[in-house]
């Protein structure tokens, strides 16, 4: 990975020490280390082990990051964390994929075990989508959109540079919107997302989760059917956040939507109905943009000189 943690905002400001950046997904958590100048020093990913709870995917990225950071040699100046669900000081609201999250103090656990007094906590979404304002697909584009499709669904918006975070830090948290019927129907990540893809090829017995459903549904015939149905659901929810913000961009982030075929099957659905659509491209950080908003986080947390 070349991308550099550089951006208007960051100009004039001095970092003196190392950055360090954790992305903790339900199911791959990604730590990097950075230096003063932006240049990805080192970095590994590691599975959650969702099903095993939070304390010790937690222990396990620390462990990781002070691994790291030891073999990279250098005091740490920031640190930034991107985190499922709505990230409060005492907790974490919105974020069931791994039993235990919402317990968890992701600031001070990260300050006391690596001894750091610059911790930036942020929604994985809004990371990304920092990540895309400062170095990728959002640096000319406004309004835009980002829009994860991996384990969960989520989106985040970004107005003039900035993400927009909402009255209780909730916003984009499509993944709760009310999807099929009768009302109140059910919550469209168990519709559509990775974890729905994955138990709808089972039910259709296919082997490989998602992408064997994904390899399957390029042939007519039972599993493009079912595929096609639930690209449907999410596509109005998409189409409604479009109409109500009118984004220049928006940026698809996620294992699934790097599926050529799940990403076509809904960049058409938007283009049939939308009367202005925006320009839908692929993140260009493949499983990374969270990461490197994580590291952004860690930056922009270093106060400019006076």
């Amino acid at each position: 990975m070349s991308v550099r943690l550089s951006g208007p905002p960051l100009s004039g400001t001095r970092v003196d020490g190392l950055l360090l950046g954790i992305d903790f997904g339900g199911t791959k958590m990604a730590v990097g280390v950075a230096d003063a100048q932006g240049r990805l020093l080192a970095h590994r990913r590691v599975p959650t082990y969702a099903d095993r709870g939070a304390p010790q995917a937690l222990e396990r990225a620390l462990d990781l990051a002070g691994e790291l950071l030891a073999g990279v040699g250098g005091p740490l100046a920031a640190a930034g964390v991107a985190s499922p669900g709505v990230v409060r000081p005492d907790g974490i609201d919105l974020a069931p994929n791994v039993p235990g999250w919402e317990r968890l103090r992701l600031a001070d656990a990260v300050r006391d075990a690596l001894d750091v007094a610059r911790v930036a906590v942020d929604n994985d979404l809004n990371a990304a989508a920092l990540a895309e304002l400062r170095l990728g697909a959002l640096r000319d584009a406004d309004p835009g959109l980002v829009v994860g499709i991996g384990t969960g669904v989520a989106a985040a918006v970004t107005v003039g540079g900035v993400v927009v975070a909402g009255h209780r830090r909730a916003a984009g948290e499509i993944g709760y919107a009310v999807a099929g019927g009768p009302w109140p129907g059910t919550m469209l990540e168990l519709d559509f997302s990775g974890r729905a893809l994955d138990r709808l090829a089972e039910e259709l017995g296919l082997p490989d989760g998602a992408a064997g459903l994904a390899a399957a549904a390029e042939r007519p015939g039972p599993a493009r059917d079912a595929l096609a149905a639930r690209v449907d659901e999410v596509a109005r929810h998409l189409v409604t956040c479009c109409l109500l913000l009118d984004p220049q961009r928006v940026v698809l982030v996620g294992g699934v939507a790097r599926n050529t075929l799940i990403r076509g099957l809904l960049v058409d659905r938007l283009t049939e109905v939308l009367p202005h659509r925006p320009d839908v491209v692929l993140s260009r950080f493949a499983d990374d943009a969270a990461l490197f908003g994580a590291l952004t986080l860690a930056r922009e947390a270093v106060p400019a000189p006076r």
